[in-house]
């Protein structure tokens, strides 16, 4: 299989423009979604999806200079760029990474992959309310084969579907009852993975992964000035590194709880926010 992980980027955040060029720990924040991303075993190749818009020349200037393939395309329609960047890769699955989640875990990269390969169109590490999550905000980690893409690709109509790429492939999700959570991989020292199974609202099959202990209220995403410093501090933890593990960082908070009041006030988007900004053909 020809597995590609795309990375959403663009430079007009609406809470943090420019964001995704800041710099942490002597590297652009892209640049360490670029590098953690692409440790994971699993991932043949990665592509930047950034828009058409002049706005996003950085990005593609970065990725020149780092010889990283970026694909151009809509600013709003994000599925649509995103689709055409798996096609232009001639992609078979595909995982969704955001710019914003410098922490991102080659290691639960893979992990998710292996739970998608058990019999999944799409699969992830995360869904939104009215779903819980387990793992922290900002290693967040969606798979699926291409069919399903293509399908979400042609039939979603709704602006928050078509921004956010993959609501339409989980939606209306009915899992299998917890009690009948299996248990997935080995054991962790920072707990167990479980995946829970199900079929979406159009017929996709949906495979979630959970963590025991519940680490879901902790946020490592950038989407603010106050998530960016935090962030820095944690690569401060780790000088001359930028290879460590989610498990080491969740030990950092576990070491310096006072760390998580730098970000404590911000409110995390949900997958219905859409950019009032957007238009959409």
């Amino acid at each position: 299989m020809n597995t590609i992980a795309i990375i959403q980027a663009r430079m007009s955040s609406s809470r943090l423009p420019g964001k995704v060029l800041q710099p942490i720990a002597g590297k652009s924040m892209l640049e360490l979604v670029i590098e953690r991303s692409a440790r994971a075993r699993l991932i043949n190749g990665v592509i930047v999806a950034t828009s058409a818009n002049a706005s996003d020349d950085p990005i593609e200037a970065l990725c020149k200079r780092q010889g990283i393939a970026c694909y151009r395309g809509s600013m709003h329609d994000v599925l649509d760029r995103f689709y055409l960047a798996a096609q232009s890769a001639q992609a078979e699955e595909i995982v969704r990474i955001t710019a914003d989640c410098p922490l991102i875990d080659p290691g639960l990269i893979d992990t998710t992959l292996l739970a998608f390969r058990e019999g999944a169109d799409f699969a992830a590490n995360r869904l939104p309310p009215p779903w819980r999550r387990s793992f922290p905000i900002g290693l967040d980690v969606e798979v699926c084969i291409m069919a399903a893409l293509r399908r979400a690709w042609k039939e979603a109509g709704q602006k928050y579907q078509r921004e956010h790429v993959m609501p339409y492939l989980y939606e209306g999700v009915v899992f299998e009852d917890e009690t009948h959570l299996l248990p997935f991989g080995e054991q962790q020292a920072t707990g167990t993975i479980y995946i829970s199974r199900g079929l979406s609202a159009h017929g996709f099959r949906a495979t979630q992964l959970h963590h025991s202990p519940d680490y879901g209220s902790m946020r490592w995403t950038v989407d603010t000035p106050a998530d960016l410093e935090l962030v820095r501090q944690i690569y401060a933890r780790f000088p001359g590194r930028s290879d460590f593990t989610w498990q080491e960082v969740l030990a950092v908070f576990e070491r310096e709880p006072e760390l998580a009041m730098i970000n404590a006030d911000t409110q995390h988007k949900t997958a219905f926010d859409v950019d009032e900004r957007a238009k959409f053909d």
